[in-house]
């Protein structure tokens, strides 16, 4: 049977909305039973769960025909709870969406909520996570742009295309992604500046001003030094993201293992070996251990294994250097 801890966690999740913590705290619950020899019990557990997925895997939100080709669009079921960030990003993010929400008070005095946000900071530092999580909170659709289908090497066609995703922008109230963002942000004037972006730019720049819509926009960047300083002050706030510190690596530990942590985990040690890693790759390590505990019908994951599987993130890097 489920351990006290085991159940409390389901409960917990269950009134989080946290539906991927849920799904995986019964995937353990799995691998207990099967540990203690209740094979058809697991079993039957893991097909519960395995038709779940399929059910919620055409999570898909329908646009229109011409921004279907340029947005895609699901739900997200994200919480701030599954956010590992430091206490200034999660405040201004809870200020986001406290802002939303309250926004018909704040026209009262003649004031707007943030909608408009810029994220900047290294990859798998949070910030798609992020856009997915407000999405998750404020029960909006969260729409992705597609990049490489809305730049374009004809002259004028990009702008079009821009203008047609703003116009779903405004039709469609929803959490609309700009991943990549630096792709159409760049310093006009720069080396690498062509006569075309330049035009794209100062096209997404008068969208952006003028866009009134309800929606919330979001560009995302791993580069922030290579955007045009115009950009900035079009964004009702901008969130800077580092890699994680410290205890923001311990909090990723015992959050993603969840039940299948052990009391004598050395989370001190684990830090030194994953200090240079972002948290994406801190959860894939969490995620791969999680794995190989469970098709070894393991209770816990121990220290040893966990750093394994973050020293081989860390080698990837190591031989993508040499």
């Amino acid at each position: 049977m489920a351990t006290a801890d085991q159940i409390k966690m389901l409960i917990q999740s269950h009134f989080d909305k946290n539906d991927e913590r849920f799904k995986t705290i019964v995937l353990q619950l799995a691998a207990y039973e099967a540990k203690k020899g209740h094979k058809a019990f697991a079993r039957d557990i893991r097909n519960i769960i395995e038709k779940s997925q399929s059910n919620t895997s055409n999570n898909i939100v329908s646009l229109n025909k011409d921004a279907n080709e340029l947005i895609h669009a699901t739900l997200s079921e994200e919480r701030l709870s599954n956010l590992v960030v430091s206490i200034d990003i999660k405040k201004r993010i809870e200020r986001i969406i406290n802002e939303f929400v309250h926004q018909e008070k704040l026209k009262k005095y003649g004031l707007s909520n943030r909608r408009k946000i810029l994220l900047a900071g290294p990859p798998g530092t949070g910030k798609t996570l992020t856009s997915k999580v407000l999405a998750g909170e404020l029960h909006l659709p969260f729409c992705t742009i597609m990049m490489d289908k809305m730049i374009t090497k004809y002259m004028g066609e990009t702008s079009v295309k821009l203008r047609q995703i703003f116009e779903t922008i405004k039709e469609v109230q929803a959490v609309y992604l700009f991943d990549e963002f630096d792709a159409i942000g760049t310093k006009r004037g720069s080396d690498n500046d062509v006569g075309e972006m330049r035009r794209v730019l100062n096209s997404f720049l008068q969208f952006l001003e003028q866009d009134d819509s309800t929606s919330l926009i979001i560009a995302a960047t791993n580069h922030h030094q290579l955007l045009d300083q115009a950009l900035f002050r079009r964004f009702d706030d901008v969130l800077y993201y580092k890699l994680p510190d410290d205890d923001q690596i311990k909090r990723l530990i015992l959050n993603r293992l969840g039940t299948f942590k052990t009391k004598d985990l050395d989370l001190d040690r684990l830090v030194q070996t994953s200090i240079q890693l972002s948290h994406a790759e801190i959860s894939k390590a969490c995620d791969d251990a999680l794995k190989e505990a469970i098709l070894t019908d393991s209770q816990f994951v121990t220290t040893e294994l966990l750093e394994e599987m973050i020293q081989e993130r860390c080698d990837v890097y190591q031989g993508s250097e040499d």
